[in-house]
C-alpha cells in the first residue's frame, strides 16, 4: 500500500497503519466481538471491549485511523493552523508588529508539516499498539458469509457479537463529465505538493467552507460554488452571515444559486458549466474541490448474507445502535448523520455497552455538539431558533455580541457571538450556536449544562477567568437572569429595599 506523495512521512504512516510485513492472526475459537473498520468508531469499540476482557477482533481493509487520522480531522487542522497563521501574519500591522514585505506562505512545506504530524499522531492508532492493548487485528477486506461468521483474507472469525463500523466516503456527485476532468476529494486533497493557483469549490458545507478559507490564505484563487442561496445553510443565519462576510472581505468568490450541470476541459484548464437565475454560468480553474455529501461504505460486505438492513445512505439500526440482525451492531458515520469523530466515538461506547452487557444505552439521548473550523469557527449543539418553532418549541434567545466580551476586544476578535436558547419560561437551554475564534472550544460549557440538565441560571453562578472569550457564556446567564426581574418584581424588590433602609 502507498500513500502519495511517498516520502518518509507517509512511509512511516503506512507502517503504522497498514504494515506490509503484517501476519494476520490465527482463529481460535468464538470471538466476543467482532470489529469491522478501524476509524474511530471501530478502535474505541475494539480498545474498550479488549480492555473490559473480551476476545476481540478488529479487521480494517486500508488505513487504520479512518478518515480522521488520514483524510480528515488531523490534516485538514494542520492546513487550518497554518492559513490562519498567514492571516495573522497578514493582519500583524493591526496590532503595531511591522512584517517584513514579500512573506508568503510555502505551500510545499505546509504540506510537509501535515504530513510529519500525522505521521507522528498515526502510532496510536497503529496495528502493533492494538495487537498490544490484546485486540486480534486483520488486515484484509471483511465480508459477511453468514449472520455469525465473517471472511477476511482467506479465513472465518465466528462471533457471538459485531459492530460495522465502515464509516463512509466522499459522495460522487452526478454531474456530467466531473470523473472525465478529474477533480479531489478530502481524501486526495491533502497529497497536493503545489498549491492550485485556481481552485473551485462545489459546496459550501463545512468541508467545503473549511478547504475553501484555507486554500484562499494560503494564496489560490477560490470560488466557492453552491447550489442553494447561502453557505452553511444548516446554521443558524446569523452566524453563516457572518462567515459569508469574512469570505468575501478575504477574497473568496461566492457563487450562490448555481446548479452545476456538467465539467469540461478547456485550454486553461478545467470549466464547470451551470445555470443561474435562468442564465447560463461558467467558470475555470486548475482544480476542483468536491465536498457535497458522504456516502456509506457498504459495498463488499456482503450484509445480505448477515440479515442486516442498509441503504446507499447507511446501516439500518435502531435507538440502541442494533442492526436487523440481533447479533450485529454498528456504530459511526456508517450509521448516524451526525458524521463526527466525537459522535463515533460517543456511539462506539453505546454499541460496546450494548452488545456485550445487554446494556440499553440509547443514542437519541446523546447531546452532540460540533464545529465548523472557519475563521471564526461556528459550533453549535442542540436546535437553533427555527427548528424550535418547527418542532412547536417555543423558546426565548439570549444573546451576547462578542464587541462585549473584553477579551474579544483585545484579541481584535470581534466578529461573532454567543447565542442560547431556552425553553419560554424556563432556563433549561435547547440549543446555542457561538461564533469566534475559539468556539468549538467553549461549546463544552453548554453541552455539559445540557447533558446534565444544568439550567442557564446556574451558568450565570459559574465563575470564568477574566479576562477571556468563554466569558461570553456568563453573558449570556446574566442575560436571563436579568430576564426574570419583571416590572412587579422590581417594584416589590424597592418596596423590601425601602424597608430596609
Amino acid at each position: 500500500m502507498e500513500i502519495t506523495p511517498n516520502d518518509t512521512h507517509n512511509q512511516a504512516l503506512v507502517r503504522y497503519t497498514h504494515p506490509s510485513e503484517w501476519q494476520n492472526p490465527i482463529p481460535s475459537g468464538r470471538y466476543n466481538l467482532v470489529v469491522i473498520g478501524a476509524g474511530t468508531a471501530g478502535l474505541v469499540s475494539a480498545a474498550g471491549a479488549a480492555g473490559l476482557g473480551a476476545k476481540v477482533a478488529l479487521i480494517e481493509r486500508h488505513l487504520l485511523g479512518g478518515d480522521c487520522l488520514n483524510y480528515g480531522c488531523v490534516p485538514s487542522k494542520a492546513l487550518i493552523r497554518a492559513a490562519r497563521s498567514a492571516a495573522e501574519v497578514s493582519r500583524a500591522a493591526d496590532f503595531g508588529v511591522q512584517v517584513p514585505a514579500g512573506s508568503r506562505v510555502d505551500f510545499p512545506a505546509v504540506m510537509e508539516r501535515m504530513r510529519r504530524l500525522r505521521a507522528d499522531l498515526s502510532r496510536h492508532d497503529s496495528a502493533e499498539r492494538f495487537s498490544k492493548l490484546g485486540v486480534e487485528v486483520y488486515l484484509g477486506e471483511a465480508r459477511f458469509i453468514g449472520p455469525t461468521t465473517i471472511e477476511v483474507a482467506g479465513q472465518r472469525l465466528e462471533f457471538a457479537k459485531a459492530v460495522i463500523a465502515t464509516g463512509a466516503r466522499a459522495a460522487d456527485p452526478a454531474i456530467p463529465g466531473l470523473a472525465e476532468v478529474g477533480y479531489l476529494t478530502n481524501e486526495t486533497v491533502f497529497s497536493l505538493t503545489e498549491l492550485p493557483p485556481r481552485l473551485l469549490v462545489l459546496g459550501a458545507g463545512p468541508i467545503g467552507c473549511e478547504l475553501a478559507q484555507t486554500f484562499r490564505r494560503f494564496g489560490s484563487e477560490v470560488h466557492l460554488i453552491q447550489r442553494g442561496p447561502k453557505i452553511m445553510p444548516r446554521e443558524d443565519p446569523d452566524a453563516a452571515a457572518i462567515i459569508q462576510q469574512r469570505f468575501e472581505r478575504e477574497g473568496i468568490r461566492l457563487h450562490l444559486g448555481v446548479k452545476v450541470i456538467r465539467a469540461e476541459k478547456s485550454a486553461k484548464g478545467k470549466r464547470l458549466v451551470g445555470e443561474s437565475e435562468g442564465r447560463e454560468w461558467s467558470r475555470e480553474g486548475d482544480a476542483i474541490l468536491v465536498g457535497v455529501g458522504r456516502k456509506a461504505n457498504v459495498e463488499g460486505l456482503n450484509l445480505e448474507a448477515a440479515g442486516v438492513a442498509y441503504d446507499a445512505n447507511s446501516v439500518h439500526v435502531d435507538d440502541h445502535l442494533r442492526t436487523t440482525n440481533r447479533r450485529i451492531f454498528a456504530a459511526g458515520d456508517i450509521c448516524s448523520t451526525y458524521k463526527f469523530t466525537h459522535a463515533a466515538d460517543a456511539m462506539a461506547r453505546i454499541a460496546l455497552q450494548n452488545a456485550l452487557f445487554f446494556g440499553r444505552k440509547r443514542m437519541s439521548r446523546l447531546v452532540i455538539p460540533w464545529c465548523t473550523y472557519t475563521d471564526p469557527e461556528v459550533a453549535r449543539v442542540g436546535l437553533t431558533e427555527a427548528d424550535a418553532h418547527g418542532r412547536g418549541i417555543s423558546v426565548d434567545t439570549f444573546t451576547v455580541r462578542l464587541d462585549e466580551v473584553d477579551r474579544a476586544v483585545l484579541d481584535g476578535e470581534t466578529e461573532g457571538f454567543a447565542r442560547i436558547h431556552v425553553r419560554r419560561g424556563t432556563d433549561r437551554i435547547v440549543g446555542a450556536t457561538v461564533v469566534s475564534a475559539h468556539a468549538g472550544e467553549m461549546m463544552g460549557e453548554i453541552t455539559l449544562a445540557m447533558t446534565r440538565d444544568i439550567g442557564l441560571g446556574a451558568i450565570a453562578a459559574n465563575i470564568h477567568s477574566y479576562p477571556t472569550q468563554a466569558e461570553a457564556i456568563k453573558k449570556l446567564g446574566d442575560l436571563y437572569q436579568r430576564s426574570r426581574l419583571t416590572p412587579r418584581v422590581a417594584s416589590i424588590l424597592r418596596t423590601i429595599l425601602k424597608w430596609r433602609r
